[in-house]
């Protein structure tokens, strides 16, 4: 049994052969399931210009996935702050926690999410570059809570303003964890895709942590992909969708959720192969007795307060399965 919280980052993949309705339809019916299993909490992620992607529109596929769930937490895995006027995040956030009240996360991230081409078209005129990221949380958290700067920003977010909505801050570097712990704020690392700076990152963030009105003590959560199947040979197939993603990331391709192959070997030279790996290093892909003997030495390793999960798995009902299994191994089944 995993004595922590676990949730799911959902990237709403678009297979091929598929389309973002079906993402959709897909994304809602995980969720269902989630909720019915007992994972902690419900992200979804906002990307730009990706055609495996669905959540560019990270707010409105959030209220989706609230609207068809009764109480599991439902967030952002995370907006990118940069991309948006903070008015705006806080007005939908506020909308949405007014909608769904006590089930809504604000996770924050300072990259763009898309290519340098895309991000420009996001940010023309009411966005930035990322420099000023913490200036930018400042304003939004003065949305919310207009009592903690007396100053303001003049304007006020309606709805949004007197809400208590958790924010997260999201990095895959130092950067987001020392600001996360100057302000006493929870903290993800996107290990998933960047595990190698994960340990300093928490080291960074644990140390320089200071007590706030939000948190007295650090609260880190750590992205893993896992994904499982009814033997090891299945699920090693299955990860290769997922594989051939970040194959073709580091080729410079974008394009939707593939297949899986029965042999990657064919479609990688050796160094694309230890790239890849290299990113996907904190991945478990196994039967529930390889989920269950890999699993608690991240877990040990880390000391990670809660996982968050995502599985890029083409086939629907693989992925749902996945996810079951590794809801029997949190509880000891």
């Amino acid at each position: 049994m995993i004595d922590i919280p676990v949730s799911i980052l959902d990237l709403a993949p678009v297979i091929v052969g598929g389309t973002p309705a079906d993402s959709f339809r897909n994304t809602l019916d995980l969720a269902q399931h989630a909720e019915k299993w007992g994972y902690h909490r419900y992200w979804l992620a906002e990307h730009h210009n990706m055609p495996g992607i669905a959540s560019s529109a990270t707010s409105l596929v959030i209220s989706h996935v609230a609207a068809g769930t009764e109480k599991i937490r439902v967030g952002s895995g995370g907006i990118m702050l940069p991309n948006h006027a903070p008015l705006v995040i806080a007005e939908q956030f506020g909308t949405l926690e007014s909608l769904y009240p006590g089930r809504i996360d604000l996770g924050l991230g300072r990259a763009p999410g898309s290519d340098q081409r895309t991000a420009h078209a996001l940010r023309r005129g009411t966005g930035s570059d990322g420099r000023d990221f913490p200036e930018q949380l400042s304003e939004l958290r003065a949305y919310f809570q207009p009592e903690r700067d007396s100053a303001g920003p003049g304007v006020r977010a309606i709805p949004g303003e007197g809400l208590n909505i958790p924010i997260w801050l999201l990095g895959s570097s130092g950067y987001s964890a020392q600001l996360a712990a100057s302000l006493g704020l929870p903290f993800a690392f996107a290990s998933h895709f960047a595990p190698d700076y994960l340990l300093p990152a928490l080291d960074l963030y644990r140390s320089g942590f200071r007590p706030s009105e939000e948190l007295d003590k650090p609260y880190a959560m750590v992205g893993l992909n896992i994904i499982a199947a009814d033997t090891d040979e299945e699920a090693r197939k299955l990860v290769t969708s997922h594989e051939q993603q970040f194959l073709n990331l580091i080729r410079g391709r974008t394009g939707k959720l593939n297949p899986p192959v029965d042999d990657m070997d064919e479609l990688w030279t050796a160094q694309e192969k230890a790239i890849v790996r290299g990113q996907l290093s904190y991945t478990i892909a196994g039967s529930k007795e390889t989920v269950r003997k890999r699993l608690p030495a991240i877990l040990e390793e880390t000391q990670a307060d809660e996982i968050i999960v995502t599985a890029q798995v083409y086939d629907h009902q693989a992925r749902l399965r996945s996810y079951e299994i590794l809801a029997e191994v949190v509880q000891g089944r």
